[in-house]
């Protein structure tokens, strides 16, 4: 049967964890799911409320790094020890709507193309800076150039996919920016969909924009020195 786990991978997000996790909770999945969250070392309360959500909240997990890791461990931890064989993943700032859920995990199942692993979102329309903005276009452009990867937006939190997937993939910092060309890279294939983004309604990232445009290029070329000496192996007989 399937069992789906949200990952939320969260650092000081007191101001909007608790509305995440019950948009989550009223978006109905079809299927059995938990919630993990993945509190990163975060300095305010936000694990107090988590605890205290855990209360009437069953399928809520909580996780917390014993230091701030990045927002890549926190994801990679939180996959790694889901009980679910579907992975949903969404940032733990409300930006990503639950809603939008059901659509990204009905395309994944449909397997259409064959051999889908990934579906990721697309925010055609971001409600953000216009410098996050700006900079999250350039590095898509840079990056897609570069990687070919075909996904307009790989920065989009929200991203469904199998979890024996993302087990293949080689874990470095970073690597939540290039997860639809590391798939792609062990064979699987990766489609986008439309998303809604909002507004964040409370705090600015924890996980900045620094380093999205300029020392991000330094894992640009990682990534296509990986995607130039991967293979994938094919049997012609297995006896």
């Amino acid at each position: 049967m399937t069992f789906i786990s949200v990952v939320l991978p969260v650092h000081n997000e007191a101001e909007n964890i608790e509305g995440l996790i019950r948009e989550i909770q009223a978006a109905r999945l079809e299927y059995p799911y938990e919630i993990i969250t993945v509190d990163d070392a975060s300095s305010d309360n936000t694990l107090a409320i988590l605890q205290r959500l855990k209360q009437d909240t069953p399928e809520l997990r909580i996780l917390q790094h014993k230091e701030n890791y990045g927002q890549s461990a926190a994801l990679a931890t939180g996959v790694y020890r889901a009980r679910g064989d579907i992975i949903v993943t969404m940032d733990g700032d409300g930006q990503n709507n639950p809603a939008d859920i059901p659509r990204l995990l009905d395309r994944l199942l449909e397997q259409s193309p064959p051999g889908l692993q990934m579906v990721a979102g697309f925010r055609r329309k971001r409600n953000d800076s216009w410098w996050r903005i700006v900079s999250s276009r350039l590095a898509n452009a840079v990056r897609g150039y570069l990687l070919k990867d075909g996904t307009p937006d790989t920065g989009c939190g929200l991203k469904v996919f199998y979890k024996a997937t993302f087990e293949r993939l080689p874990f470095f910092d970073h690597m939540h920016r290039f997860l639809p060309a590391l798939v792609q890279m062990r064979g699987g294939q990766v489609v986008s969909v439309e998303v809604s983004h909002r507004e964040r309604k409370h705090g600015t990232s924890h996980y900045g924009t620094m380093n999205r445009l300029f020392a991000g290029i330094i894992d640009i070329m990682g990534v296509s020195w990986l995607q130039r000496r991967s293979k994938v192996m094919e049997l012609r007989i297995e006896d």
